[in-house]
Formats: structure tokens, sequence, C-alpha cells
């Protein structure tokens, strides 16, 4: 993330600097208000202003509005100072953290605003699958379209595609469509030229150029304005974008990823999103699964957030016990990962024991996250495919793969078509992959017959 810090509070700042750079963020200084301005115009950026609490925050806040300039505040001044953090808020700043700054909280308060999430954790074979196609298509410049539900992990799989592109070393920018108001999205994503708009006093660099040379994430696109839409297909057709009020066309460089938690075919039957942009978009489609549908990555991320906030919170990581697992597993996930964090987050601080057991794994309120009858079915059912998916462990998705093609064609008998119809591959794909089998010495089963040692299902 890239961190943008206003002012100097004595000193104190330089300290939540250091503190940023250690999390991975890029750090830019401005002494005041009219500076900061100049950077956020220039096409450098910036994710989170932190501001020191004695300068005019409502004046900043004021000034990124009316150049239509959407960024969140944090204020930052000494803990004592009770008065100076309710004026913040009352001006205009999202959080307020309180000097000298604890690492922790910075830590924190840099992952809420900024909602980025890096680790990449699965080990079900849904999941397998969806890395695998990504990790195929990440060299090429091609646009990509990653869906799912919310909190199912769309920023994770665009920032590993950006990783494992050849613009890895060049700038990774998102823009949330969802969360900025239709009039500030044109501005944020194409900038504008000096006089475009009242409040426009200078020209001011947009997403598209920040991201040059780079990848741009358009996260929940299906929020865009069908006006705005028709701008962003020129834009990604000709590689060119005009800024706001500007006159002649600007050349970028950038591979575009689109998100969205709708089903954008839809979305073109009811007329809110252009059929056209879609193809643009749509070269690959990478569908996450819902948490509830890879219940082998149910445990192995919440032991990974047991071990983020026990450090965070200085407690040694619990490891759950038998019937919290079984809770964990039956449990429908309906905010996908993010609810299982912050599931875990209050698991860890609420465990009293050597384990972390059912007790601890409430809802936000406290209450117990209850388990029926049918979530009992459900928990020992994915409890099972979760110790089935522990002997993947350690195999290529090469071999997980060729297992489940055999297996699916000794079911139906070696008959080549049906057995393509439950992989969801073409009979040509299927033949091919049999053809590699057979050359490197795998028995295939022919039409009929399955191989030696298996009996059909």
């Amino acid at each position: 993330m890239r961190l943008l810090i206003v002012g100097t509070l004595g000193g104190q700042l330089t300290t939540a600097t250091k503190i940023a750079m250690e999390r991975g963020a890029s750090v830019t200084h401005a002494p005041g208000a009219s500076e900061a301005m100049k950077v956020l115009r220039s096409g450098q950026g910036a994710d989170l202003l932190m501001v020191d609490v004695n300068e005019d925050i409502g004046q900043l806040v004021e000034l990124t509005e009316r150049e239509r300039i959407h960024v969140p505040i944090v204020a930052c001044g000494l803990g004592t100072d009770a008065r100076a953090a309710v004026s913040a808020i009352r001006a205009g700043a999202k959080e307020y953290i309180p000097l000298p700054p604890d690492p922790d909280l910075i830590a924190a308060v840099l992952s809420a605003v900024t909602e980025e999430r890096e680790d990449l954790i699965y080990r079900d074979a849904a999941m397998a699958s969806v890395i695998k196609l990504a990790e195929q298509v990440a060299p090429s410049d091609a646009s990509v379209l990653i869906t799912g539900e919310s909190g199912s992990g769309k920023e994770v799989i665009s920032r590993f595609l950006h990783s494992k592109s050849s613009r890895s070393s060049k700038p990774f920018i998102s823009i949330n469509c969802a969360a900025i108001p239709e009039h500030l999205l044109e501005s944020e994503l194409f900038g504008h030229e000096k006089g475009a708009f009242t409040g426009a006093v200078a020209r001011r660099v947009g997403k598209f150029e920040e991201a040059d040379g780079g990848t741009l994430m358009l996260d929940e696109i299906s929020e865009m304005d069908v006006r705005l839409q028709a701008k962003l297909l020129r834009a990604i057709q000709e590689r060119v974008i005009d800024r706001v009020g500007g006159s002649r066309p600007v050349p970028v460089d950038i591979r575009i990823i689109a998100t969205s938690n709708r089903d954008l075919a839809e979305e073109v039957r009811n007329g809110t999103f252009r059929e056209d942009l879609l193809y643009r978009l749509n070269v690959v489609n990478l569908k996450l699964p819902a948490l509830r549908e890879r219940p082998a990555d149910i445990l192995e991320l919440a032991s990974h957030f047991i071990e983020i906030y026990a450090k965070a919170n200085g407690t040694k990581p619990l490891p759950i016990s038998q019937e919290g697992r079984q809770l964990l597993l039956a449990n429908p996930w309906k905010g996908n990962v993010r609810e299982l964090e912050n599931t875990m987050h209050r698991a860890v601080l609420l465990s009293t024991g050597a384990e972390i057991d059912a007790d601890a794994i409430r809802m936000p309120d406290g209450s117990p996250i209850a388990m029926g009858a049918g979530q009992q079915t459900a928990a020992r059912a994915a409890h099972a495919a979760e110790a089935a998916s522990r002997d993947m462990v350690g195999r290529t998705v090469a071999d997980v793969e060729r297992d489940l093609i055999l297996d699916t064609l000794d079911h139906c008998l070696g008959n080549r078509t049906h057995a393509a119809k439950i992989l969801g591959i073409s009979i040509r794909t299927l033949r091919n992959k049999l053809n590699l089998y057979t050359k490197e010495g795998v028995e295939v089963p022919g039409p009929g017959e399955a191989r030696a040692g298996t009996v059909d299902a």
C-alpha cells in the first residue's frame, strides 16, 4: 500500500513511518496540506493519508472533496489529547492513532482502512484448480475477470496475478468502484485537467496513469455507471484515456483485472452492464468458490489467522479443539474468508484454556454459534472431506488431477463422453490427457473397462 504522511508532530510520525515501512508500505512525506495535494495530483497517489492532528484536517478533507480525490484520512496525535482526537474525527478523519505509535495498532489500522490481504492460503482441491489457472494466465497481458462472493479473496488473487506477471516490478493499483461516489469515480480513474470543474485548481493524474506499466484492479466493477463503462471500454480497447476536461488523449500501458460479486451476464440482460465491455474484460474468468464450497481450506485459514492475531496480541497460538473444528466446518460462512478471519480474531481474544474450543468461537455480539442437527451432519461430512484432503498435501496439482480423471473414467467404465461431462471438460481435452498418461506408462481403462483393482461405484 501507499502511505502519505502529512506533518511531523515533533518527530513522532518518523517512528510511524518506520513501522509502516516494516509492514511493506511505500511512504511519502508532505510537510502540510498544500504539499500533500501536490503529491495526490502528481500521479504518486496514496491509499491512505496519516495526518498530524495539528494540521487543518477539515481543510484537507474539503480540498480532496473539491478536487474529487477519494482517499481515507487517519489522524495522529498525542494519546492524552482527547479533544483533538474528537475534533479530527468530526472533521472527517476515519480513525485516530495515539502517539507514540504502537506497531500492532499501526498495522491493524493500515489493514482495516485499505482492506489488503496478501496471504494466499489454500489446501482444498477446488481452490487449487483456480490457482493453477491463475498461474497459467498470470504471465500474459490478458484481461482477467475474477468472480465470487464478497469476502472470498478476489483481491488476494488479483495481487497474486500481478506478482506472477512480467509487470510485477511496476505498480499494482486498486480502486473499489462500489466505495466511490459516481461523480468522483471518473476523476479517480482518468484524472482531470485544471479548470475541468469548480475546484479543479490543477491537473490531477488518475489511477490509469498511476498504474502505467503495471496492473489496475477494478474492484466490484458491476457497480460502475453505464455511462462511465463506455469511457472505460475505449480506454481498454485503444490503450488511451481522456482526462476529465482534457482535449488530448493520454496513452497508457496497463493490464486490467476486474472483480465482481454479481453475475455480469445477468447484469447485461438487465441493461446495467455493457455486453461489449464484458467481452473485453472476460478474456479469462477465475471463479472463486465460496468458503463453504472448499471445506479443506477452513481449518487451514483458521490456523493461519490464529497465528496472526496471537502474535498481534502477544499470546501463544493455540490449537483448535475437536469440537471447535467441527463447529468451524459446519458454519456456512456467508461472509466467507473475511467472516472467518473476524471469528478467529475473537476466538484468540476469548480463549481461556489450552485450546481454542467451541465456547470461544462466537458471534460478534458474544452469542455462541449454534449447531443444529443438520449442521452436525454437514460438519461430519466436511470433516471427512478435510481429512481426505490431508492426503493431498505434498502432492502436485497434476498428480491430483490425473487421479481425479482416472477415477472418474473408472466410474464411467471407460466411457470418455460421460467422464468428460462429469469432469466439465471437453472430450478433446480428456483424450489429450489420457494420451499423455499412456505415454507416461499409466494404465488407462478402455471403453467398457475399469482399471485393475477398481470397482465401479
